[in-house]
């Protein structure tokens, strides 16, 4: 077994405090990996806290996960000792049933093994995150990191990246469309450089006026102040599609009733409340509602070589792991531009 040091809570109202556990030794076709940078992701702080009911402690969380791989196994062809490479939200899956191969692990039908708060595929072994000095992973989940791009901004690509690249893929969305993206928080900031990078025309809506320029500098041509409805009628049946990324209550149908006949509102938040749909909102225009869940491997390869291709990196802030209870609380204010990355080398002195 490899002795590792990270950071847990044990408990929904604890503190993350220095935790040591241990890895599994490198099997055959594993990849052992010396963690750099591992991303804050607001589900970190879901399941933290248990704000979805379903977190086991004690808890080392963090899936926006890259660093250097310093061990593989004896089976492994795709990687190397010194290999820059990535872990995202799930470590393995059943690899038989249609989803899996059909390169859409996320959707396995017995549910992927988590990266963290889950338990690997022998039912029993827990599964711990990124805020973690070592992780290893089976090389088929390992993903190519470019070396050419700064680590620390990388890292967010492993979930908000995907996130938002994958949905603005599976329904076609291309150059001359006209994009809507709800929210400008870690999701939202993505899915606007990455809107703007296909071609499309992209609109913010926020309900920061104060957000304005940054949504221009991220691509964005057009903002709309959402605490004001009057603002939503100049654009009432004009947007092809419409990311949501928001996790707060909201009005859907003002969003729907900006869509165009046959458009796509699709969601990528996950508020913690129902929320009311108007039928008509839908049947007037013939339009269309979806959600998407992260990426598969192979998409997710996809991505990140193409925001190498691109220099697409996320907007972060840098912290040490003394600072990651103050990142919660203002990651749940919407106080930072626009995604926390732990050094993990902070482990050492933090």
């Amino acid at each position: 077994m490899i002795s590792t040091k990270g950071v847990a809570t044990h408990g929904p109202k604890d503190a993350l405090k220095p935790f040591s556990f241990e890895r599994r030794d490198v099997g055959p076709d594993d990849v052992l990996i010396d963690i750099a940078y591992c991303g804050i992701c607001h589900s970190d702080i879901h399941q933290a806290r248990n704000e979805w009911g379903q977190s086991t402690y004690p808890m080392v969380p963090g899936h926006e996960i890259v660093g250097r791989v310093s061990q593989v196994g004896s089976s492994v062809r795709g990687f190397k000792v010194g290999d820059v490479a990535g872990v995202g939200c799930f470590v393995d899956s059943c690899g038989v049933c249609p989803s899996c191969r059909e390169g859409e692990e996320q959707y396995c039908d017995q549910g992927p093994v988590w990266t963290y708060n889950a338990v690997e595929r022998d039912g029993k072994t827990k599964t711990y995150g990124g805020y973690s000095q070592k992780i290893v992973v089976k090389e088929k989940y390992c993903l190519r990191v470019s070396p050419d791009l700064p680590l620390s901004h990388v890292a967010p690509l492993l979930c908000a990246g995907i996130t938002t690249y994958s949905p603005l893929r599976h329904f076609g969305v291309k150059a001359g469309d006209r994009v809507g993206v709800v929210g400008l928080g870690g999701l939202g900031h993505m899915g606007v450089k990455l809107a703007s990078s296909m071609g499309a025309h992209v609109t913010v809506f926020s309900t920061s006026d104060k957000k304005a320029a940054d949504a221009k500098r991220l691509g964005a041509e057009s903002f709309v102040v959402t605490r004001d409805p009057k603002n939503f009628a100049p654009l009432a049946n004009s947007l092809d599609f419409i990311l949501d990324t928001v996790s707060a209550p909201h009005d859907m149908n003002a969003y729907l009733n900006l869509l165009r006949r046959d458009g796509q509102l699709v969601f990528v938040g996950v508020p913690e409340k129902p929320m009311e749909i108007q039928p008509f909102s839908l049947i007037g225009k013939r339009r269309r509602m979806a959600a998407s869940l992260i990426g598969g491997i192979r998409e997710t390869q996809e991505m990140l070589d193409y925001c190498a291709s691109r220099g697409i990196t996320s907007d972060v802030e840098v912290i040490g792991v003394d600072r990651i209870g103050e990142a919660y609380d203002r990651t749940v204010k919407g106080d930072v531009r626009y995604r926390f990355v732990i050094d993990m080398k902070t482990l050492q002195t933090g």
